[in-house]
């Protein structure tokens, strides 16, 4: 038995050795943290500027963001990634999401780009809890969340 438990912990390590080295993940943890998405998706990751270990990263947040689109909350993208090929995530990436998610950053990445995020991703594995449901305009939010009303300037 302490065979079979030590040969799975070499198994495991090894395979988060690769990932380590993978360029396509290295690649992917550098446009994540680049691009921001830690900004929404990791808790506490603004507040503290950036000092998340990489453990926490992507597990969403529970306080979102409420706007004329109604109150939307940063995704756990561990978990939504955890159940999405590779192919759809290229599918998704493409797409028109709600506010304030910058999803037009995302349609203009290149594939190879998208494809190291998503390993990157994966590699981080399961973790946290699925974020709080959309919430329509005029709906009642369970869970917290900042307004986001941009001021309207008259043009002079």
């Amino acid at each position: 038995m302490k065979i079979i438990v030590a040969v799975l912990a070499l198994a495991a390590a090894s395979s988060a050795l690769a990932q380590q080295s993978d360029p396509q993940v290295n690649r992917g943890r550098y446009l994540v943290k680049i691009g921001g998405c830690n900004d929404c998706h990791t808790e506490g990751y603004a507040e503290k500027a950036g000092q998340v270990p990489e453990s926490a990263w992507l597990a969403g947040t529970k306080v979102g963001f409420q706007g004329p689109w109604g109150t939307t909350y940063p995704t756990n993208l561990r978990q939504r990634f955890a159940d999405l090929t590779e192919a759809q995530w290229l599918v998704i990436a493409r797409k028109p999401m709600r506010p304030p998610m910058p999803w037009f950053n995302l349609r203009d990445m290149t594939d190879a780009d998208l494809k190291a995020m998503y390993r990157f991703v994966k590699s981080l594995g399961r973790a946290g809890e699925p974020a709080p449901a959309y919430v329509p305009p005029g709906g009642k939010p369970v869970a917290p969340y900042a307004v986001l009303v941009p001021p309207i300037v008259p043009p002079k």
